[in-house]
């Protein structure tokens, strides 16, 4: 059996945001279903799902690029990339508050992880989560976080009964939720985004009991029934998920309201539908621009919530001018990765309006905004892989649905992404879409498979042709080396200029100019008929012309295009088909 933490320390995070992904992959959609507030839209568990997995991410790639197996990452280098990806993968309304509690956990985790400071931050995160809403509403999840931080107050020493403590404060809190909530007590249901936050709670106190809360088994009719669970000496009680809503705590445990799964539901007595679009963007921009930005998209809108700080904010509202909403972002500062959704009021809920969809489609995911530019030229779908930002199988999935094709071809573009684009595409063939995943490894290679790709043929002969381009172009980089190591090439020190040649180390220079020219020399050697360079945002257009001329001189027969690949993370990419 693992040795129980005694403070919540790296490993502990990396179990806690696994153990969390798991509860929410479980309880998706019952969470889903009863999702009424704001919008019953029916997608509260899978944002949440979604923006957790960007935060699981995170943590992984921090213990990733951990050199050495005899150590660990520090804590505040685990806490501050969990709060960043759900940041920068949050979802929805409930998404983007989930993101401010585990930056505002993050905050004060980030020195140290026992039980007075988990107190403080579990406090620090409610009252964060409190302020990034614009109009906060009692029986929601702010009310559930707040609920968790009061009850966590006290004289405890012990890591566990804190844990334990702000599980049941939540848990009796979320209970609570439709007598404060109008909307909750006609649907009969508690609020989805508590439900979500006691799902993460619960992984925490798994995470430092090893013994995870329980729900009872259901009945003959459907309902649960409640069985209390021992936890490290305490007793959690179980939440049911179905039958009718119970109201109150019982002596010595908690009855919820009933949670049905038939969803999502209707509430017709709520009037006016609210707005017709929901537009989440990140947004790069200082505080003085944000503060004028929750002000201007607050008089367009409602369900405001700005998270973030430190120059990187997520913003999401619901307006009926989706342009407006952009415009203020631009106006602040620099908006990316923006996603607009349209609803429309039908039979009393909200559905999203949806085309019929196209034959097929290509769904690229590329590492600079200029190469999404000339992607979705070409008629594709784009995801933008910006450095340490690598997507997450829920945004590729949703990418997938954005295309709004009988038939995808995904190019991922990265080896390292192999495995989460397979996870997407499997998802997306449940959903009753054909994907066929092209393992393209780099950039270069995608834009030679999108080059070919002809949606006019059958779509295996489209994909089979699309793999041949990718694979009869060989890739390189330009990298600046972070610290002394050994490569293929030998020792390389400190800021050397790497050139790495399908992956490995072959080249090490001291100037981007030689590098670039030394690997091209070498790939050439091989044989080729056209050279791709994409080029980073600071590199000058001076290098692509001297790169060309040197191209031109030594291999006479070969054609060089360029193209601007924007914000990236390496200075030069280089194809050789």
């Amino acid at each position: 059996m693992p040795q129980l933490p005694d403070d919540l320390d790296a490993v502990a995070v990396r179990t806690w945001c696994s153990l969390a992904l798991e509860a929410l992959g479980r309880e998706r959609a019952e969470i889903d279903a009863i999702n009424v507030y704001p919008i019953a839209d029916g997608d509260t568990g899978t944002n949440l799902y979604l923006t957790v997995e960007s935060a699981a991410a995170a943590v992984e790639a921090v213990f990733a690029a951990h050199e050495t197996g005899t150590s660990t990452p520090a804590t505040a280098d685990a806490v501050r990339a969990m709060a960043h990806g759900a940041l920068i993968g949050a979802r929805g309304n409930s998404g983007t508050i989930l993101a401010q509690l585990l930056r505002g956990m993050a905050g004060v985790l980030a020195d140290a992880g026992d039980a007075a400071h988990l107190r403080l931050a579990l406090t620090s995160a409610a009252d964060a989560a409190r302020q990034a809403v614009a109009h906060p509403v009692e029986g929601t999840v702010l009310t559930v976080a707040a609920a968790a931080a009061e009850a966590a107050q006290g004289d405890e020493r012990e890591l566990r009964a804190v844990v334990r403590a702000a599980y049941e404060g939540a848990l009796a809190a979320l209970a609570r939720t439709p007598e404060q909530l109008a909307v909750l007590g006609r649907a009969g249901v508690v609020d989805a985004g508590g439900r979500g936050l006691v799902a993460v709670l619960g992984a925490l106190v798994e995470t430092v009991t090893g013994q995870a809360p329980v729900r009872g088994p259901r009945t003959a009719s459907g309902s649960a029934a409640e069985a209390p669970v021992t936890v490290d000496g305490g007793s959690v009680v179980g939440l049911p998920v179905g039958g009718t809503p119970v109201e109150g705590v019982t002596e010595g445990g908690l009855a919820a309201g009933g949670l049905p799964v038939e969803g999502p539901l209707d509430c017709p007595e709520d009037g006016d539908a609210g707005p017709a679009f929901e537009v989440i963007y990140l947004l790069e921009a200082g505080d003085a621009q944000v503060a004028r930005l929750r002000t201007r998209l607050d008089a367009l809108g409602d369900s405001l919530v700005v998270v973030g700080g430190d120059g990187l904010w997520h913003v999401h509202v619901h307006v009926d001018d989706a342009g407006a909403a952009v415009e203020a972002g631009v106006e602040a500062g620099r908006p990316y990765r923006i996603r607009i959704t349209h609803f429309a009021t039908e039979s009393g809920h909200d559905v999203r309006v949806q085309a019929e969809p196209a034959q097929r489609a290509v769904v690229v995911v590329v590492p600079g905004d200029g190469l999404a530019g000339l992607c979705t030229e070409a008629g594709a779908t784009t995801v933008i892989a910006r450095p340490g930002e690598p997507p997450a199988s829920g945004e590729l999935v949703e990418a997938i649905r954005r295309a709004h094709a009988r038939e995808v071809v995904l190019l991922p573009n990265d080896a390292a992404l192999r495995h989460t684009a397979a996870a997407a595409a499997e998802q997306a063939r449940t959903e009753g879409v054909r994907v066929a995943l092209v393992p393209t490894r780099a950039a270069v290679q995608g834009i030679a498979a999108l080059a070919v790709h002809e949606p006019d043929r059958g779509f295996d002969e489209d994909v089979v042709a699309m793999t041949a381009a990718a694979g009869a172009t060989r890739y390189a980089e330009l990298a600046v080396a972070e610290r002394q190591s050994w490569t293929m090439a030998g020792i390389c020190q400190a800021g050397d200029i790497l050139g790495l040649i399908d992956g490995d180390v072959a080249v090490i220079g001291s100037d981007v100019p030689h590098t670039a020219r030394t690997v091209l020399d070498r790939m050439l050697a091989a044989g080729g008929e056209l050279v791709t360079l994409v080029l980073g945002e600071d590199v000058p257009d001076s290098l692509a012309d001297a790169l060309e001329e040197h191209v031109r001189e030594g291999h006479l027969a070969v054609d060089t295009v360029v193209y601007r690949g924007g914000h990236q993370r390496a200075p030069l990419l280089i194809g050789v088909e």
